[in-house]
């Protein structure tokens, strides 16, 4: 009877280490996406601030603001840089 309360102690006792071990292991993988979370807005608050400075017309950052929602922020970047392109050849 006592051989059986051991393992079953011994049982509990490794479930709760396991059970523990993997709620460590969700916190870690929550503290990264937190972190990914974090950098994601700071680069989309980053690129809205560049979006209002760049575009000279409301259409223009209507257009931006549309391709950063629809098409990501490597197309929004590429769509200013187009913008600024067409500013400079615009000034010559």
């Amino acid at each position: 009877m006592t051989l059986t309360l051991d393992n079953r102690s011994q049982n509990k006792e490794s479930s709760l280490t396991q059970a523990l071990r993997q709620i460590q292991q969700l916190n870690s993988k929550i503290a990264v996406l937190e972190q990914e979370h974090r950098d994601y807005v700071e680069k989309q608050q980053n690129l809205i601030v560049a979006i209002a400075e760049i575009c000279v017309s409301p259409m223009q950052e209507i257009q931006a603001l549309r391709i950063l929602i629809y098409r990501a922020e490597a197309a929004c970047r590429q769509y200013l840089r187009s913008v600024l392109v067409k500013q400079s050849q615009a000034s010559k």
